[in-house]
């Protein structure tokens, strides 16, 4: 059955479209941490489809949330009022840590970053974006423009000027041999370096911790050395929480507080876990920013009534249950976990992540060069011992990316790490 799928999906999708295995799988159901596939197997999900399975599979406050509104209306667009859309703005904006916050429904993390280079654009007149190297943006024509990681940017054409820093990945580079106070002043030097050759762009728009790179980031402090300069010169600094928000990190709600000593971002987009598989993305902004497009607009299917119901669901259930905190603790043991078992496996070159983002980078033993055919057989031995994760990397680097949804325990985390370090030591 699962052959005869396949054979259908090529025959009518594009070939660009990735999957994962060389049997791909298809999964028909999920239930807490787990899913199942076609054939009935069971796996523990440490991927929760990109990150977007943010609480659990099949979550009873949220399917009853999505049953219940779609009982009453499915959706209307933006042109009528919106009771659940205006109930979840005004929870995301109270969250934000943005002042006079205005809240953007769309439909994904592509559309959100659409938005805010839009926004970003129109209010300073520029058309010149800051992004960071090794970085992803989204799926859309303005987002891959901004897009540092060649293997996720099909073209390089554009309607944005780009212009790319350093600072985004913490172990490679031409900074990777300094400390990390070193490294934070070398970066905002080559920010001031780069403005002095450049009419002043509208924003930077970066990840706190980089997804589809292989989850790395900067040290902490980082971007709040870069908003001191950007603020000087009136250039906006968007947080692009798509992966990091919510508390997934462990140490922070959204991952821009890592950085937030000289305050938050002007603006904020997100997506993927608010609506635990629902469609949502959005941006926040203070309202000068957001209210400065001078032509109408709609969404047609943003803030739609039943993906805002699964929102306020999933929302009161990760707030009421502290996942934030359980992402931090089970997390941190996971990491630790994971530490151990790469002390003795020559091909993993680091362990890095925070809460629930975890990256293992693997390299051929004893050089700094990237093993994609290793990260492909752990991939395949995982997903035959029962685990399911993802891939990720950019510039010559593979990495194993594990971010399971974020009621994780105790006991799953160390399962999932025995069937990891079988995976590994299989190489």
């Amino acid at each position: 059955m699962t052959r005869d799928l396949y054979a259908r999906h090529r025959a009518v999708l594009p070939d660009w479209l990735a999957l994962y295995y060389e049997d791909p799988l298809e999964i028909t159901h999920g239930e807490g941490r787990h899913v199942w596939d076609a054939a009935g197997n069971k796996y523990l999900d440490f991927f929760g489809g990109i990150l977007t399975t943010m609480t659990a599979h099949a979550l009873p406050e949220v399917t009853k949330a999505v049953a219940e509104q779609a009982g009453r209306i499915v959706h209307s667009s933006t042109l009528y009022l919106n009771r659940p859309m205006v109930e979840l703005a005004e929870r995301v904006a109270q969250l934000s840590g943005i002042p006079d916050a205005r809240v953007f429904f769309t439909t994904s993390g592509t559309e959100a970053n659409d938005t805010a280079l839009l926004l970003a654009t129109a209010h300073r007149h520029s058309n010149a974006i800051l992004a960071m190297r090794n970085s992803y943006h989204g799926r859309s024509f303005s987002a891959v423009g901004i897009t540092g990681n060649r293997g996720w940017s099909p073209t390089s054409l554009s309607p944005l000027q780009t212009l790319y820093v350093h600072g985004g990945v913490r172990t490679r580079g031409p900074y990777a041999h300094l400390d990390d106070r070193d490294f934070i002043d070398a970066c905002v030097a080559d920010l001031e370096d780069l403005l002095g050759h450049t009419r002043a762009p509208a924003a930077l728009i970066a990840e706190p911790v980089q997804g589809v790179g292989g989850f790395t980031s900067p040290p902490d402090g980082l971007y709040a050395a870069f908003r001191e300069v950007l603020h000087e010169r009136g250039i906006l600094w968007i947080s692009d929480e798509v992966q990091t928000g919510w508390g997934r990190t462990g140490e922070h709600f959204w991952g821009w507080q890592a950085h937030g000593r000289s305050g938050p971002p002007d603006i904020v987009t997100f997506a993927k876990g608010i609506g635990n598989g629902m469609s949502i993305g959005g941006v926040v902004a203070r309202a000068e920013i957001m209210n400065c497009l001078d032509a109408n607009s709609i969404s047609t299917f943003g803030g739609t009534q039943v993906t805002m119901a699964a929102g306020l669901a999933n929302l009161a259930y990760l707030l009421e249950h502290d996942l934030q905190g359980n992402a931090r603790r089970v997390g941190g043991l996971l990491i630790e976990r994971l530490r151990a078992v790469a002390a003795q496996v020559p091909h993993v070159r680091e362990v890095r992540g925070r809460g629930l983002m975890i990256g293992v980078e693997l390299t051929r033993p004893g050089t700094d060069e990237a093993a994609p055919e290793a990260a492909t057989t752990v991939l395949e031995e995982a997903r035959a011992g029962g685990l399911l994760v993802g891939k990720g990397g950019g510039h010559s680097t593979s990495v194993l990316r594990i971010a399971p949804p974020m009621s994780l325990t105790v006991a799953e985390a160390e399962e999932g790490a025995a069937i990891l370090e079988r995976a590994l030591r299989s190489i």
